[in-house]
């Protein structure tokens, strides 16, 4: 009932062809028999030394079992781990259930019988559960847990989670450490792999597969610093009976038509750049506004009101490149992506040549291919969208050698002509002439206040129609040139920062100082809330709002019957209400503005600027939002007419629904729909199970998948500890949020009430430096990471309770 270790090739000298066959059937036994049994079978990994015993052997015969221990384990540092006889089975796993000792003192006679009563004490009364003893594992470069399978719906993946930091083994299944996952196609290639280590870990799971029968597996391993690969742990996967048969033929299906648009993609299509890449966070930052996998309706409302040409339209009006014709959003097996050539090309001024455009975008493209951690930062850390106070140097720094000193002068020159332009507060320059049409917009919602409308379906419909082509017009379009201003502010005032004009503490000042609608929300529910102001008025104002903005799913504030109750307002610090900048700063902020060639505005007509910039878009946000919203119900009133609910229609698209305008259906209407909508449940749970890289460069990226771990973008310099609270957008209710740390996967205006909650802080998934909820938590200096990613967000959220540390740039979980 031993097994010791005996000469065998380390793992690095192991050959990489994992194909194996066995002539018997694997027969799992508890997790120490299972380790026993693989022992002699595998190559690719090391089972290390292990000595088990029954309950009922200890109980019998304790002091020759010690003896066994102490003589097999002389001088070494033990694991005493369980081995349950209900632990590890195909039917039920029990991970996590029963106590393991780590470290040991194997020359501690005494140490060694606390550390196996412990593990026993964890057991039920079964005589038969086993204790399994093995020799610590020292010099750990790298712990993980590889399963066979995506545990929730059985999708084809290798799913490898390993921690590279820790030096410890248990860091992955106890939840503690600051891992990292890669998702591998169970039929991916070998060249699709670039790291060496993740194919040596791929080998390990397919062997150890191919020895028990192909059956699911949970698989603990770890890697020394010499490279050798020890198995820890093997059982079968629990959650099977959750699984759907066909998702892999149909997952497997999906990525050959997608290799194959792919493939046609590649070539240049009327834009600069020789290749393209696809992400799902650069520019417009799809995964943040709709999601990774959003519906049809919120997607075509996305397209339609700005990925299908607002963006380029908004952009070309102030002197940028005009991709014409080019879509900035694609839907790849269910998941938007933007274009990255497509954006980059947006980003150019007009007048450069093509030539000197093309070896730009080039250079842009390389840089986030070989930094792919850049894809939510590409405005600030690839493309340079603005002649900005560090303009010179980080070119030199990035792409210094890519382009020719003259090319360089004239990317410059037109940068610095396009950032004078932009800077222009006149009424006709397109920063107050984009606001001037938000007003029209608002003038057009408080005369529609007062109209009557008819609730026929066609009326319905129609009027849907009208507000999302206003909402396009005159919201969407000048919201999209107030954000790219917004964006020429903030890059501007950060290269100030590392110039040294100002420092990070002032500029989060001057942010704190801005009163967005946010400011004018809080202050107006403060009034409700004392009882100073009618609720209803407030429901007027902000009704509108909803958590997801484009998702019919997502109550609006005045669908809410719990709004209004509960909430406490946090206290804004009275000190940053007013903003000036000193004699000091003047005068180097003018020095800055001078070097640039924009003389035409002082360091304060500078800070107008982003103050104009910056509140207007958060303006602009809330204005188009009402239409949007408005439509959206007017949608979900002309569903209930036919027989369809909210999540009926949000399988629709909004060009299925307003073509029955214009071409009348020849059969009943519900029935039509259902067929419709049938088709596309079914596409969209192969979506939810297919997993796509967060950027696409080349087929390699559909097959294998490293989950985002983004760089959080950190508010506010205060530290704090608390509870986290995870908030769905879909919720009908809204659970008690003072004092918690709120996340949030995305950081969409319509949770703007929280703010309202008495919040200690928050946490996002998805969501930039410069993005709306990043905005909000300055305003009210707020504790907040923005933008932490799949992996982080996840992690923190399980945790219950974090530290979050923005001064410092920490976020993590708090344990004990």
């Amino acid at each position: 009932m031993e097994t010791l270790l005996g000469n065998r090739p380390s793992a690095a000298e192991l050959p990489t062809d994992t194909k194996q066959s066995t002539e018997m059937h694997f027969i799992f036994g508890t997790k120490a028999e299972t380790l026993d049994a693989l022992q002699s079978l595998v190559r690719h990994s090391i089972v290390g030394p292990l000595l088990y015993f029954s309950v009922r052997r200890w109980r019998e015969a304790r002091d020759q079992v010690l003896d066994d221990i102490l003589h097999r384990f002389s001088n070494n540092m033990l694991v005493v781990r369980s081995s349950a006889q209900i632990e590890d089975h195909g039917g039920q796993s029990m991970a996590g259930a029963f106590t393991s000792c780590l470290n040991v003192d194997g020359t501690a006679r005494e140490l060694v019988v606390v550390a196996i009563e412990q593990v026993i004490a964890s057991y039920d009364d079964d005589l038969d559960d086993q204790v399994l003893v093995q020799p610590m594992l020292e010099q750990i470069s790298v712990s993980g847990v590889i399963t066979t399978h995506v545990l929730d719906d059985g999708a084809p993946y290798y799913v490898i989670n390993y921690d590279d930091e820790s030096g410890k083994t248990d860091t992955i299944t106890g939840g503690t450490g600051a891992n990292k996952t890669v998702l591998i196609h169970r039929k991916a290639e070998r060249n699709m792999i670039d790291s060496e280590r993740v194919a040596r870990w791929l080998g390990l799971a397919r062997e150890v597969e191919s020895v028990c029968g192909g059956v699911p597996l949970d698989i603990e391993y770890a890697q020394t610093c010499d490279g050798r690969l020890f198995l820890l742990q093997v059982r079968q996967i629990a959650a099977q009976k959750n699984w759907k048969d066909s998702i892999a033929g149909q997952i497997e299906t999906g990525q050959q038509y997608l290799a194959n648009f792919i493939r046609q993609a590649a070539e240049p299509h009327g834009v600069v750049g020789s290749y393209f890449i696809w992400g799902e966070m650069p520019d417009w930052n799809p995964a943040e506004i709709i999601g990774s996998t959003p519906r049809p309706l919120a997607a075509s409302l996305y397209q339609y009101l700005v990925t299908d040409e607002v963006w380029r339209l908004s952009r070309s009006q102030m002197g940028y490149r005009h991709p014409t014709g080019q879509p900035l959003m694609t839907i790849l097996g269910g998941h938007p992506y933007i274009d990255v050539r497509n954006s980059f090309n947006s980003f150019l001024p007009s007048d450069l040549d093509d030539g000197l455009a093309h070896r730009l975008v080039d250079a842009w493209l390389d840089r986030l291919k070989n930094h792919p951690e850049l894809h939510d930062k590409v405005e600030f850390e690839v493309a340079q969208t603005a002649l900005d106070f560090n303009f010179d140097a980080f070119f030199q720094q990035h792409y210094g050698e890519r382009i020719s000193a003259a090319e360089f002068s004239n990317f410059k020159d037109s940068a610095r002509h396009l950032t004078r332009k932009a800077l222009d507060l006149g009424n006709s320059a397109t920063l107050k002439t984009a606001l001037s049409k938000i007003t029209v917009l608002q003038d057009l919602q408080a005369a529609a206040q007062h109209q009557e409308t008819s609730s026929s379906e066609p009326s319905l419909l129609r009027r849907a129609q009208m507000l999302l082509a206003d909402c396009k017009r005159l919201g969407t379009l000048p919201f999209a040139i107030v954000a790219r201003h917004a964006f020429i502010a903030e890059i501007l005032l950060r290269t100030a920062v590392k110039r040294e004009a100002l420092k990070s503490e002032r500029l989060d000042q001057f942010k704190r100082s801005l009163i967005t609608v946010l400011g004018h929300m809080s202050e107006d529910m403060r009034q409700v809330l004392q009882g100073d102001a009618d609720p209803s008025f407030f429901l007027q104002q902000y009704g509108h709002l909803r958590p997801g903005t484009y998702d019919i799913l997502s109550l609006r504030y005045d669908q809410r019957d719990d709004l209004l109750t509960g909430c406490a307002l946090p206290k804004k610090e009275q000190e940053n209400s007013v903003f000036a900048l000193t004699g000091t700063e003047k005068k180097a902020l003018s020095g800055l503005l001078q070097e640039a060639g924009f003389d035409h505005i002082s360091p304060q007509e500078l800070l107008t600027y982003a103050e104009t910039a910056i509140v207007g878009r958060e303006h602009a946000k809330f204005v188009f939002s009402k239409n949007l919203s408005d439509a959206i119900e007017l949608v979900a009133q002309w569903g209930a007419i036919i027989g369809l609910n909210r999540d009926d229609l949000s399988y629709l698209s909004i060009q299925q629904l307003v073509d029955n305008l214009h071409r009348p259906l020849l059969v009943d209407n519900e029935s039509y729909y259902r067929k419709l909508i049938a088709q596309v449940k079914s596409e969209t749970e192969v979506a939810q199970s297919l997993r796509l890289n967060y950027l696409i460069r080349d087929i390699r990226d559909i097959y294998v998948v490293p989950l985002h771990r983004a760089a959080p973008n950190f508010v506010s310099k205060k530290r704090l500890e608390g509870e986290t609270i995870l908030l769905d957008s879909h919720a009908l209710r809204s659970p008690n949020l003072m004092g918690k740390i709120v996340c949030i996967e995305n950081a969409d205006p319509g949770f703007d009430w929280i703010f309202t909650c008495g919040i200690m802080g928050l946490i996002t998934k998805f969501g930039g430096s410069n993005s709306h909820m990043a905005i909000r938590c300055a305003e009210f200096n707020l504790p907040a990471a923005i933008g932490c990613g799949e992996q982080t967000f996840d992690l923190l959220v399980r945790a219950g309770r974090i530290e979050l540390n923005p001064a410092d740039k920490i976020v993590r979980p708090v344990y004990g």
